[in-house]
């Protein structure tokens, strides 16, 4: 999901600048549009020379997904009917062992935990209802947004941490990993009209950050949950 929305907010951002540099619609749109692709690919060719990551396939679909829905909706629509938008809220563990375990894995300044700590991620797709229905009521800043994020991610693939020469030295298997499903009212920034082209840059770069709203959460433990202001 990090890679898709990367992959997105580059190509999106950079066919945006396009726009201003005043190239023709199909040009910044491919230009742009290929953009998050080619920037994404850079990254997991790195990672294809770590030893603690790797080339990913499932990356780099992700980056063609981000990359394709920016390319997809312009050439349909010419504009951004459906966006990838992200959340983020520093979560406090409430044991030494879990806060420690942590800072270890994700940091412990607000930018890396941000940037890391999958448990307080939440990724949106949210779409416009007054570009979908041009003829109803809806305000055109009124959004609705499905998101995706997940919880108890303490290791890559299971709660257990080791030592340099092997030895388990954090072990919570007993800690539910769990995917997280959302349904929420967002905001389209992009909406609000301006003649400042200086705002109108700032509301598309906020914009691509998810507003604190009331939020339904369906989870994989089969729990339903309301959240009164989701971050």
């Amino acid at each position: 999901m990090g890679h898709a929305y990367s992959a997105y907010i580059e190509s999106n951002g950079s066919m945006e600048l396009w726009r201003w540099a005043g190239l023709s619609r199909k040009k910044r749109i491919w230009i742009g549009g290929l953009s998050g692709i080619a920037y994404q690919t850079i990254i997991e060719t790195l990672d294809g020379f770590s030893s603690e990551w790797g080339w990913s396939w499932g990356d780099m679909g992700a980056n063609v997904f981000g990359s394709g829905m920016v390319i997809g909706q312009e050439l349909a629509w010419n504009d951004q009917r459906v966006k990838m938008k992200f959340s983020f809220h520093k979560k406090n563990y409430g044991s030494a062992d879990l806060n420690e375990r942590a800072d270890e894995l994700y940091g412990k300044g607000l930018t890396a935990r941000m940037l890391k700590d999958y448990n307080g991620q939440t990724y949106w797709l949210t779409a416009n209802l007054n570009s979908f229905f041009p003829k109803s009521n809806f305000p055109k800043w009124l959004n609705i947004a499905v998101g995706y994020g997940a919880e108890g991610m303490f290791g890559a693939s299971e709660n257990v941490g080791r030592d340099d020469i092997g030895n388990i030295n954090f072990d919570r298997r007993d800690i539910t990993r769990y995917r997280q499903f959302y349904i929420a009212p967002d905001l389209d920034l992009t909406k609000i009209k301006t003649r400042s082209y200086l705002v109108k840059l700032a509301l598309i770069a906020l914009n691509s950050f998810k507003f604190p709203t009331p939020s339904l959460e369906y989870n994989t433990r089969g729990k339903l949950v309301f959240h009164f202001l989701h971050f």
